[in-house]
């Protein structure tokens, strides 16, 4: 008896088209679509081993072939920014750049050219091409408790707290986690660093009042 699973075939995903499925491991034999995905051992069909073949969906996939974008015929007619010869087929809705089906990249109903798309990922413009967030959230909050958790340094809140204060209002409409979609850490930055000003304001003008007294 033999078991097989295939999980690394998320390269076939990106391909156009697919010409061949997973093979038996044992005999070679290609392995057909009631075989795949079964959550019991199936016989293979060429030497009737028992096989567990799992697959990603991404494999029966079939997608249409890019477009090479039409030649503009008509004098007059709107071209590509990137491609003068290509008939354009749409505005870019980064720049406005008119840009042919071979430079249309379209996420999630979005259309974008290519230097657009590039850009947006590399500036974080673009919320779905985001791999990393700075939370802004969590920095605030450590700025206004971990002084005083952190005892001996109780005195740098004359400091941390008003940069916990700065940082809640001013990334209060930041993206936060992927994860965690409430600012609660926000509004607890921002009541314990209010607390911390009051108390140093007032600590100073009771010094102050005591110094002149």
């Amino acid at each position: 008896m033999a078991t097989f699973s295939v999980l690394g075939l998320n390269s076939l995903a990106g391909r156009r088209q697919i010409h061949s499925l997973p093979s038996c491991p044992k005999c070679g034999a290609p392995l057909v679509e009631g075989v795949l995905n079964q959550p019991s051992l199936e016989p293979c069909p060429g030497c009737q081993s028992l096989l567990q073949v799992e697959v990603f969906p991404a494999l029966f996939r079939r997608t249409a072939p890019a477009g090479s974008g039409e030649i503009v015929l008509v004098d007059g007619e709107s071209s590509c920014f990137y491609h003068a010869s290509k008939k354009a087929v749409l505005a870019c809705q980064g720049c406005g750049r008119f840009v042919c089906a071979l430079c249309d990249c379209e996420l999630n109903g979005e259309h974008f050219c290519p230097a657009c798309l590039e850009t947006g990922k590399a500036k974080g413009k673009i919320k779905s091409l985001e791999n990393r967030r700075t939370l802004y959230d969590s920095i605030a909050l450590s700025l206004a408790i971990l002084p005083l958790v952190i005892f001996i340094f109780w005195f740098f809140t004359i400091v941390t707290a008003p940069m916990a204060l700065f940082m809640a209002i001013r990334y209060w409409n930041a993206p936060g986690s992927i994860v965690r979609h409430t600012r609660i850490r926000y509004v607890v930055a921002m009541i314990f660093a209010t607390l911390q000003i009051a108390g140093w304001g007032i600590g100073i003008y009771f010094l102050i009042e005591n110094l002149h007294g």
